[in-house]
């Protein structure tokens, strides 16, 4: 099982620790910790993409891309790419770019991202979200796999006899479908045939096995391998020495930042308690220790029939950057071996 760590990219300027620093500061620190997550051994770093005040990934494959520069082994995804809004030949091109710079370490995560603000701000009809997705994700999955393109649509110019450059180091990149709770996300990943990554956030990690079993139902007849439907997660975590100071540690930025995306979305208010629930054997989160974080990958990893990665998405709770460096090196030097022996 490959373990890497996501970043949205936050500036967390809320909380006291982060209001004075420079968002150039704040992106240095981000470098940093992908540099981080290669030597304590990790397999993988993804970066967000949002257009919203609190993040600085509006162009994640431009951060991945000074990430290249100063790493050798990691593989850098996007987490996710907001599909339905780019032009799906922009983005392999940066990410061709990208895996060139990288000499073939790029791979793309595509979704129809958790906040809207992409809609207006590139002028696209929310009303229309399913459809421009699906048209758009057919267009990126016929560049990907074909040299020459002839392709028409209703939410892009048409293409004609077109080839598109450049061309990555690999034959094709790696095009994940990020997913989040519908059961026709997890159907469309089988029928295409693509590896699937899942954001679970919440509520008991469990419940996505029926959704699984779809995917790998709907994979299988339209005649994929099971070897090729991969399912990896992504998952709020944070890791520490001691269990109960871990769990301190992270409860009240994660209290303060749910708590106010819960208002947005009509949710209720974040408690100790629902945060309790969460951190428990069959909860979403994987805060604690690194034997109880491994002990509780093993779980889910065999709930879910198997898992081939997991992403930890951490900078979720305001802490430190010290404090993220120290958890990156004790999830590869601590959590991953144990997983590697089990």
């Amino acid at each position: 099982m490959e373990l890497g760590i996501d970043s949205f990219a936050s500036t967390n300027k809320e909380f006291e620790e982060h209001a004075s620093k420079s968002n150039s500061q704040i992106m240095a620190e981000l470098i940093e910790r992908v540099v981080a997550a290669e030597k304590a051994g990790l397999d993988r770093f993804g970066i967000g993409e949002h257009h919203r005040e609190e993040f600085l990934d509006s162009s994640p494959a431009l951060i991945l891309s000074a990430a290249a520069s100063k790493t050798k082994k990691i593989k850098l995804s996007s987490a996710v790419t907001v599909l339905s809004t780019a032009d799906p030949v922009r983005v392999y091109q940066n990410y061709a770019t990208l895996d060139l710079i990288s000499n073939g370490r790029a791979e793309i995560i595509v979704g129809r991202g958790s906040f809207s603000e992409a809609f207006p701000l590139f002028g696209y009809n929310l009303n229309e979200y399913d459809a421009i997705f699906k048209e758009k994700l057919e267009l990126l999955l016929e560049i990907n796999q074909n040299k020459t393109i002839t392709w028409t649509g209703k939410y892009r110019p048409a293409l004609t006899k077109q080839n598109i450059y450049p061309k990555p180091v690999k034959k094709q990149l790696p095009i994940w479908l990020g997913v989040g709770g519908t059961p026709e996300s997890f159907i469309r990943a089988g029928t295409l045939g693509m590896p699937l990554m899942i954001a679970i956030i919440g509520g008991h990690t469990h419940r996505f096995r029926p959704y699984i079993d779809l995917y790998k139902e709907a994979g299988q007849k339209a005649g994929h391998s099971i070897e090729k439907l991969k399912v990896g997660i992504h998952a709020l975590g944070y890791v520490g020495e001691d269990s109960e100071q871990t769990k301190n540690e992270f409860f009240p930025g994660y209290q303060k930042i749910f708590t106010k995306i819960g208002k947005e979305r009509g949710w209720g208010e974040t408690t100790r308690d629902h945060f309790n629930s969460q951190v428990s054997e069959k909860g979403a989160l994987l805060v604690g220790s690194p034997e109880e974080v491994a002990q509780k990958i093993r779980i889910h990893s065999e709930a879910l029939g198997g898992i081939s990665c997991l992403n930890f998405q951490m900078n979720v709770a305001g802490l430190p950057h010290e404090k993220l460096l120290e958890s990156i090196e004790l999830i590869g030097k601590k959590v991953k071996p144990i997983l590697t022996l089990n």
